[in-house]
Parts: structure tokens; C-alpha cells; sequence
């Protein structure tokens, strides 16, 4: 009876640590075998109170004391907790990189195929997010600090998640609430919206909802959110949890699924958990039936070290170490563009030996987890923020992560340069080859301004082997001035636009319908941007 009634207890005790600390019931996760041996040590506890209890009792009512040894089920129920952390280490050693570095290098698959200037496309300025996470939470803040009947009752998630809402670049994060007597007073009305901020624009507007949601990371006992997604999920690993919004506005929490080698190692996003906050429904899908307006599936710091796993152990285990030969890392930091329809995660990578300097970057799709690798050597994203820097340094501006862009045929970093409030001020392109070649611009001109500022005043080396060049015979010709500098826009007779600056010929004022031009430029597009008048 004794056993049965430690063993009641010990579930009890189980019972309450498992509610508050939820972790997976599946054998490669390490939160279940810590459960496991709390639940061995609790019982082993009891009855070691047990016991002790008893010889308390003989004592009061016996002068003769037999103290009995430790049973075969205490030795080995105390044995057993050497035995699983043992277990887990040796386990963990053998699945390690020091005996499967291949298998760590194929932690992701990275097309190397890639080329740049065929895979990027021009620049489009209405779709490149040039508000941060930092300045986003700035803007966020203010909006919410406006909804007075809101303020005082809930706070702002911190998420502020990149996506893609019916073809604008926003982050979205919900709001909160504020504390557990908030959540008391407003858990039957719910939390009753979410943040919006353009990452063009750095518009931010709150979304009130009229069903509020329900179960969110801030509520309490079974209303939470991961109380909700455990008891659903009891046997899956869940990643890192997103906060999305559909094409529709509705909210939305993506959850990755996580598959593990030994215990904890090496993580795998196989799907995801798509839950609805206000009913608490949810659907679980394998990765490649995620629906394409999810946009976050893939965390990114999981992303950054299965990416270092696919630089560092390229060569074995003892290459990563010793000889170091083909070893590269992913730059310290990252950012996100928009294409497709889809977001992904952009770093650089770089040689295992810091040299501020990249040997190309990766894209990733955060959704499928597809990767490509495109050379393109140049500085490192931090030595080109610093020269940004270094250009309005009496200022005292700041940078953020750059986004790698295609301008005019070019790889070139884009940063925005923010002041002691995380408002934007100014613009900077930075050559990605050369980062002394860098130009800021006032942000209240636009972002179009700065590029054509950039591409007027930063001195490139035009290299013959790299242009096309062709004669063409005016049909039309016109003139723009933008940011003060006047363009020629010309017609050719065969209908192709090119675009010119005056910089480059004196004599473009006095062309006219009918001459004939010997141009060169690097690739056709749209409106060709001549490099060269010959």
C-alpha cells in the first residue's frame, strides 16, 4: 500500500510540474528525459521520507533499531538517473559532428548554382523593406500609446514578424495583455487586435478585431497558448512561434514542427501547426503542404546554424578544427528580402578567419527552407555599415543589417541610417566590391532619390570586357531632372528606352530626332541605363 500510495503522490507532484513545464513526451527531446528523471527522483524522495518516517516511530517504541538495507528497487530507480544522463551523453557523442560531419554538412541542402544577376531581379523600390524589427517596435509603440481604451489594459507582443500581406512587405505582432489581472478582468472579450507596420512606408496602423483572441502567449492555465498547442500536441517538438495574419486579416500562430537526431541534436523543421487564436482550432502539415501565405516556418537562428553546419564541416570534423581549408560562417547578422511572394532570410558568408570581407551571401526561403548560395566576394556587412556610418558620423547615426540589392546591374548594400530614437534619417548605398564607395541621402527624398544620388555621384570603374555596345538611331528624346541631376531619356527606332546621364556627354543637349549614337551599357532592361557614349 505504501508503494501505490508514493507512487499516487509522485503523479500528483508529475501532474503539477508537467502543466507549468510542458514538455514534449518524445524520446529525442531533452525536456522529456529531465521530466522522467524528476518523476524518478520525486518518488525516490518519498520513500526515502517514508522510511525515515517509519524508523522515527520504532524509535519512540523500540530500544532495538534494525536499519535495512536500501531495496533492488531504490538501488535501481537511482541507478536508472546515472544510467539516462550517461546514456544521453555517450548517445550525443556518438551522433555528434566529431563521427557524422557529413551528415552536418547536409543539414540543409545549398544550391550553389546560382546567379546573381540572372536570380535577382532589379531592384524594385516599392518592395524593399527598409523599416527594421527595431524601428517597426518604435512605431508600433507610438501607435499603441495613441488607443487610450487599450493602453492601459494591454501591451505589444515583441514579435513583429516579416511578411508578406497580399503582396506588402509588413510586420505584424499581437498585442498582449498587460498583466494576470488583466487577463482576469479581459479574458471574456480577448485580446481584440494586432499591430501592422509597412516595412516601405513605415506606416503603423492597430487592427481591432471583433471576435478577440483567445489563446495567446500572455493568458493563463488552459488558455495559453502553449498549454493549448501541449495538450493538443502532446508527442511533437515545436520551434519557435510565429504570429501571422492571412490574406483575409484573420490571425494566426505558426508553429514549426521539429524533428531531432539522439536528443537535441541537430534539429529539422518537418511542418508546421497552424492555430487559429480565437477558437483554438489548429491543423498540423507536413512541410511542403504549408499553405503559401505562411510565410515564417523556418526560424532564422536555426536557419544560421544549420547554415554554419553547411560551411563548417564541408571538409570533416578534424578539417573544421585544424587545417580550416574551404571552411566559411555565416556573416553576424542577417536580414530579409521579399520576392516572390515569399520572404527569405539573407546573410553573408565569410571565411572562417575574419577578414572583413564576404565570398558571396545566401537566400532562404522561410517557408520551404529552400537555400542558394551565389558568389559574389566583397566587404562584410559590418564594414560596410561602419563606412555608411563613418558618413554622417557627426550625426551620430546608426545603421541597419543591409539588404544586398541589384542596382543597375551591380551588387550593392542598401542600409537606412536611424537616429538615437530608431527613426530613419538617411539612406546609404555602399558598394558591395568597394565599400569607400558610399553615398547617404536625406530619407525625406525618398528612396528612389537616393539610389539615382548614388548612382550620380560614386565613382565606378567601367570595365570595357563587362558592356555591350550598340548603335541606335533616335526616335524620341526627352529630359528629366531628378535630385538636381538632368537625365536624357531616348527612344531608339527599334522602340528599345535607354536612360543617360548628361555626365557622360556634352553633346546630349543637342541630339535630336534621326542622329545615330554608339552607346554601351551593361545589360538590357526595361529602361536600359546607359554606362558609356562612345
Amino acid at each position: 500500500m505504501k508503494i501505490v500510495r508514493n507512487i499516487i503522490i509522485t503523479l500528483i507532484i508529475g501532474f503539477i510540474v508537467y502543466y507549468f513545464t510542458l514538455p514534449a513526451i518524445n524520446i529525442n527531446s531533452f525536456g522529456f528525459w529531465a521530466f522522467l528523471v524528476f518523476l524518478i527522483f520525486t518518488y525516490n524522495l518519498i520513500s526515502a521520507v517514508t522510511k525515515l518516517k517509519n524508523v522515527s516511530k520504532k524509535i519512540f517504541n523500540s530500544n532495538h533499531i534494525e536499519i535495512k538495507p536500501s531495496s533492488k528497487v531504490d538501488l535501481i530507480l537511482w541507478s536508472s538517473i546515472l544510467v539516462i544522463f550517461g546514456g544521453i551523453i555517450v548517445l550525443n557523442i556518438i551522433c555528434s559532428p566529431i563521427f557524422n560531419a557529413k551528415s552536418y554538412h547536409n543539414r540543409i541542402a545549398v544550391d550553389e548554382t546560382g546567379s546573381f544577376l540572372e536570380d535577382i531581379e532589379e531592384v524594385d523600390f516599392s518592395r524593399l523593406p527598409l523599416i527594421d524589427k527595431a524601428s517597426s517596435k518604435v512605431l508600433g509603440d507610438r501607435v499603441m500609446g495613441q488607443m487610450s481604451e487599450l493602453v492601459s489594459q494591454f501591451s505589444v507582443s515583441e514579435q513583429y514578424k516579416q511578411i508578406n500581406y497580399n503582396d506588402s512587405i509588413v510586420r505584424v505582432t499581437p498585442l498582449e495583455y498587460a498583466s494576470t489581472y488583466k487577463w482576469f478582468s479581459n479574458r471574456k472579450e480577448g485580446v481584440k487586435g494586432y499591430i501592422i507596420v509597412d516595412s516601405v512606408t513605415g506606416e503603423a496602423t492597430l487592427q481591432k478585431l471583433e471576435k478577440g483572441m483567445k489563446y495567446v502567449e500572455s493568458a493563463h492555465f488552459n488558455e495559453n497558448l502553449y498549454r493549448k498547442l501541449r495538450f493538443s500536441y502532446p508527442t511533437t517538438n515545436f520551434g519557435s512561434i510565429s504570429f501571422e495574419i492571412d490574406n483575409e486579416g484573420n490571425p494566426y500562430y505558426i508553429i514549426p514542427t521539429i524533428k531531432y537526431t539522439a536528443v537535441g541534436l541537430k534539429a529539422k523543421v518537418t511542418g508546421a501547426i497552424i492555430l487559429d487564436p480565437i477558437t483554438g482550432e489548429s491543423e498540423k502539415y507536413d512541410l511542403k503542404d504549408v499553405p503559401s501565405w505562411v510565410d515564417n516556418v523556418h526560424d532564422a537562428d536555426l536557419l544560421i546554424e544549420q547554415l554554419d553546419d553547411w560551411g563548417t564541416y564541408k571538409g570533416g570534423y578534424f578539417n573544421s578544427i585544424f587545417g580550416q581549408k574551404n571552411v566559411v560562417n555565416t556573416t553576424d547578422g542577417y536580414n530579409y528580402l521579399v520576392m516572390n511572394d515569399d520572404v527569405y532570410l539573407y546573410t553573408g558568408i565569410t571565411s572562417v578567419v575574419a577578414d572583413e570581407s564576404n565570398l558571396g551571401f545566401v537566400l532562404t526561403n522561410m517557408r520551404t527552407g529552400e537555400t542558394k548560395y551565389y558568389v559574389v566576394p566583397g566587404a562584410e556587412e559590418y564594414s560596410a555599415m561602419s563606412s555608411a556610418e563613418g558618413q554622417v558620423q557627426d550625426m551620430k547615426y546608426k545603421s541597419t543589417f543591409p539588404l544586398l540589392i541589384n542596382l543597375n546591374g551591380k551588387p550593392t548594400y542598401v542600409v537606412s541610417l536611424k537616429d538615437s530614437s530608431g527613426l530613419v534619417k538617411m539612406y546609404a548605398f555602399i558598394d558591395v566590391k568597394d565599400y569607400q564607395k558610399v553615398v547617404a541621402t536625406d530619407s525625406s527624398k525618398g528612396i528612389q532619390a537616393a539610389a539615382q544620388n548614388y548612382l550620380t555621384n560614386a565613382s565606378f570603374e567601367i570595365k570595357e570586357d563587362e558592356l555591350t555596345t550598340k548603335t541606335i538611331t533616335v526616335s524620341n528624346i526627352t529630359t528629366a531632372n531628378i535630385n538636381g541631376n538632368t537625365y536624357y531619356y531616348i527612344e531608339s527606332t527599334e522602340g528599345q528606352k535607354y536612360r543617360v546621364s548628361i555626365l557622360l556627354s556634352d553633346n546630349l543637349p543637342f541630339t535630336k530626332q534621326g542622329d545615330t549614337l554608339n552607346i554601351s551599357y551593361k545589360r538590357e532592361s526595361t529602361v536600359t541605363e546607359i554606362d558609356k557614349i562612345n
